[in-house]
């Protein structure tokens, strides 16, 4: 007698969801370690300003930028699965180098190699020569960043990818909401146990235990990923369910379905360039709230690493609001009766608003730091909000075979995006530290004309308040003009989009 059929659908899906915002915490886990760790710990071994930390941050986006592009092609030459594994095997590499540079570079300028994390602060320590330690640590660190830049790039094809396989598409925006979640669970859960590692283990523990995360998540994939119509949890019903889509029905196969899209052909679609246009506009911002808040924090409230956690606890709470982002498009389609597309671009629009609050950011901080830290997270929340839609505009417009690959095109887009915000933030807050900064009511140059030319030195400011000197810090200005570049990318990225692609439109 033949077993009675399974008249329920399986949820399987969920729980690749699941392991795709493990993936993601983890990925943005290892981003943070550096930015939680450089001020405090990193900073004063290597002697590093913002200016060289805003250099290896636009490195880093230029690196993962560059390698976004490829990455979204070899995921969809080698597949999801494969794809994955190779990312994030790449990227843990990368996380865990970062805890060697230190030794290397007490090897090249000391020669002294064979030594552990301590001997080589001592070593380097001895150095007199401090332009040396700034190169060759900075030089190091960009290798390190350069990796992990690599490895990370894959995260978001493979994973849009993997949406676009298990999810049908009015669905696809909440999935992907909930992966993403993961980005804000990464940045929640650093604050609160990367500065700790580094206090009471050393620096480059807290880049060894965070990294080695990726090396678990792999056995987990391999274990439990397979295609949703080879998947033994997966049964007809729930298969039916995600094949609803017209392009997902059963057809023909031929040559023409069967084909790549090629670079040149996607770059040709003015879809391509509306979702690469809103990747540039918005990606930046959202790594700028992420490497440089635990550094606001610091410069302008003198937070070190551990008092910033609370604060840094709170904002990525709030930005968890983001999940809301995956279900309000699909109220406008099933409610409204709107196509995806329009009713992402709907909820998108709502989105972009909420992002001009940080133009209040710092002169509410004259009242309290609360203040800026629940606005950034706000807008944090509008962005991954955003994110998600963006994302599924993909799925929305291209077939499941091109994917990966205008999803790479994008993320090329936005990590140029994030360079140009980084290197400009680091380089602005520096020039606005030393230019606009007054002691006792005058210029700091003017009071101390000698460091027009010379650097001023690590403990400079910490003299001067312990001497009663009032001060006020010009890199406040810098911080003022950054927050109100990112409050207004969000409309204009998404009055860009609607120019490109005002109407649904399906790449055939």
């Amino acid at each position: 007698m033949s077993p009675t059929p399974n008249h329920k659908p399986t949820n399987f899906r969920w729980t690749i969801v699941g392991l795709l915002f493990f993936a993601t915490t983890v990925n943005y886990l290892d981003r943070q370690v550096l930015s939680l760790t450089w001020k405090d710990f990193i900073s004063p071994e290597f002697h590093w300003t913002n200016n060289d930390y805003g250099n290896i941050t636009a490195l880093f986006s230029i690196f993962y930028a560059i390698s976004m592009l490829f990455a979204g092609k070899f995921v969809d030459w080698m597949d999801t699965k494969k794809g994955f594994l190779w990312a994030i095997g790449i990227w843990s590499l990368g996380a865990v180098l970062h805890a060697f540079c230190g030794i290397v570079t007490s090897g090249i300028l000391t020669g002294n190699w064979f030594v552990g994390f301590e001997l080589a602060k001592e070593n380097i320590a001895k150095v007199q020569d401090i332009s040396k330690i700034i190169n060759v640590s900075v030089t190091l660190f960009v290798f390190a960043r350069l990796v992990l830049a690599i490895g990370e790039a894959g995260n978001f094809p493979a994973a849009i990818k993997t949406t676009a396989e298990y999810f049908p598409k009015k669905d696809r925006a909440l999935a992907t909401s909930i992966f993403n979640a993961g980005a804000t669970v990464g940045a929640l859960v650093a604050p609160l146990s990367i500065p700790f590692i580094a206090k009471a283990m050393g620096w480059e523990m807290a880049f060894i235990i965070i990294g080695a995360l990726g090396f678990v998540w792999m056995g987990l994939w391999v274990f439990y990923y397979k295609k949703p119509q080879l998947h033994p949890k997966v049964n007809q019903l729930e298969l039916d369910y995600i094949h609803q889509d017209a392009e997902d029905c059963p057809r023909e196969t031929s040559p023409d379905l069967a084909k790549k899209f090629t670079l040149k052909e996607c770059f040709g679609y003015k879809q391509t360039l509306a979702f690469a246009f809103g990747k540039f506009m918005t990606d930046g911002v959202w790594w700028f709230y992420l490497f440089w808040t635990p550094a606001y924090l610091s410069s302008v409230y003198k937070m070190d690493s551990t008092q910033s956690a609370l604060p840094l606890f709170v904002l990525y709470i709030i930005t968890l609001l983001s999940i809301i982002g995956g279900w309000l498009p699909s109220f406008f389609v099933d409610k409204k009766g709107m196509n995806p597309y329009s009713g992402r671009m709907r909820a998108m629009l709502i989105f972009a608003f909420f992002p001009l609050l940080a133009l209040l950011a710092q002169p509410g901080g004259k009242i309290s730091y609360w203040i800026p830290v629940i606005i950034i997270g706000i807008a944090g929340a509008a962005h991954q909000a955003w994110s998600a839609n963006i994302f599924s505009t993909v799925g929305d417009m291209f077939p499941k075979r091109a994917i990966a690959t205008i999803t790479g095109i994008g993320g090329l887009a936005g990590g140029i995006g994030s360079t140009l915000i980084n290197k400009s933030s680091g380089v602005l807050f520096d020039y606005a530290h030393k230019n606009w900064t007054t002691v006792d009511g005058i210029p700091l140059l003017e009071k101390f004309p000698k460091y027009t030319t010379e650097r001023i030195p690590d403990d400079f400011f910490k003299q001067l308040e312990t001497s009663g000197a009032l001060i006020s810090d010009g890199i406040e200005k810098g911080y003022l003009i950054v927050f109100s570049v990112c409050a207004v990318a969000y409309l204009i990225a998404w009055f860009g989009m609607k120019a490109l692609v005002p109407n649904y439109e399906l790449v055939k």
